[in-house]
């Protein structure tokens, strides 16, 4: 095919969520291709040589690794439809500056939230809390993150959330109570059908983790 799109991904992954949006969001037909990540295919060896990890967008037979990345190849091969970073020079550099944020901070913290106990847990939770009331901070009363317009933010962080559920069940707290505007931006984010196709139910993510906890804990 002329152009041909592949995508290698593994279902509850936050970050693979990132590329389905983005390519739902520009209207591209893409094949996916779901991962065994304890029994990785040979394709996904040979495209990701060097880390060896979920997701790659394979486009004409070449792979573009990194969700980030992904999403701004996306958005750069396919510039007709639905923009998602901004054309403003200094509203791109802020928007990248969040989605970097997000990618440093958010997946360790969360972790600690689902796969620790005691005092390490209570850390976690705390440190979570901190930045999500630092990104809601960063939302304001806006709709988006980038003002009126889905966009790159939004696509960065709403894979998140469907993982919520599973850390208030395991840090026995309410995302809801803490950060009100965040959930409702998220569930703005979901009415948007690139968003709701992409998304997993919380429900078999929250089972997903029940099993990554018992393995961590069993350690």
């Amino acid at each position: 095919m002329a152009n041909e799109v592949i995508l290698l991904d593994f279902w509850p992954s936050m970050f693979g969520m990132r590329t389905r949006i983005a390519l739902r969001e520009k209207g591209v037909e893409f094949e996916y291709r779901e991962e065994d990540l304890r029994n990785k295919s040979p394709l996904l060896l040979q495209m990701n040589p060097i880390h060896k990890k979920i997701p790659v967008l394979i486009h004409n037979g070449k792979p573009v690794c990194e969700s980030t990345i992904q999403v701004q190849y996306i958005d750069e091969v396919w510039s007709h439809k639905n923009p998602i970073l901004p054309s403003d020079p200094y509203q791109r550099a802020q928007a990248r500056f969040w989605v970097d944020f997000i990618d440093k901070k958010m997946y360790d913290a969360q972790r600690k939230v689902w796969a620790t106990k005691g005092d390490e847990q209570e850390a976690g939770k705390k440190e979570f809390i901190e930045l999500l009331k630092v990104l809601e901070a960063e939302l304001g009363d806006k709709p988006y993150f980038g003002g009126d317009d889905f966009g790159y933010v939004d696509i960065g962080l709403i894979g998140f959330y469907t993982w919520f559920h599973a850390y208030e069940k395991y840090g026995n707290f309410s995302i809801e109570a803490e950060c009100p505007k965040l959930i409702a931006w998220a569930k703005k984010c979901l009415q948007r059908e690139s968003v709701a196709k992409s998304l997993p139910e919380s429900e078999k993510v929250t089972d997903f983790v029940t099993q990554l906890r018992d393995l961590y804990l069993a350690k």
